[in-house]
């Protein structure tokens, strides 16, 4: 693995990807939000997760509270994310919005990719328990 994906890079400064802003901050030691506003789609959703990646530290926490259009692209850069993050042993949280919320009962529904309401709510859960892997063979009996 790469050394950028587990090691935080802080940032203050928005970055703007054709319809979306991406934003990194660091509430905590080592616990990155990475922000988004606007839309997440075929356009700009591998460098959201490049960049959410790039940010990450020891936890992240994706905000999409603030996508107003979330395009199947979207979906795979998260999916994406999930499998980078568990191979870099990050934790990490989604924190959806509507539109969000309303392609992931479709693509997710088996809620297989992480949520929280909040960022707030986020921060909490990922400073407790470390989450299950999904478990893909079945134990013997």
């Amino acid at each position: 693995m790469s050394s950028s994906i587990i090691q935080p890079v802080p940032s203050t400064e928005p970055t703007i990807c054709h319809t979306a802003r991406f934003e990194a901050s660091a509430p905590l030691p080592s616990t990155t939000v990475v922000t988004v506003a606007g839309e997440l789609d075929a356009a700009n959703a591998r460098d959201f997760a490049d960049f959410a990646l790039l940010h990450a530290g020891g936890a992240l926490i994706v905000d999409l509270a603030g996508v107003e259009f979330f395009g199947t692209a979207g979906f795979s850069a998260l999916h994406t994310l999930n499998v980078r993050c568990a191979g870099a042993d990050i934790n990490w949280i989604l924190v959806p919005s509507a539109a969000v919320s309303r392609l992931l009962r479709i693509c997710d529904p088996d809620a297989t990719l992480p949520w929280s309401e909040s960022v707030d709510t986020a921060l909490t859960a990922l400073q407790g328990e470390p989450r299950p892997l999904l478990q893909l063979v079945a134990e013997p009996r």
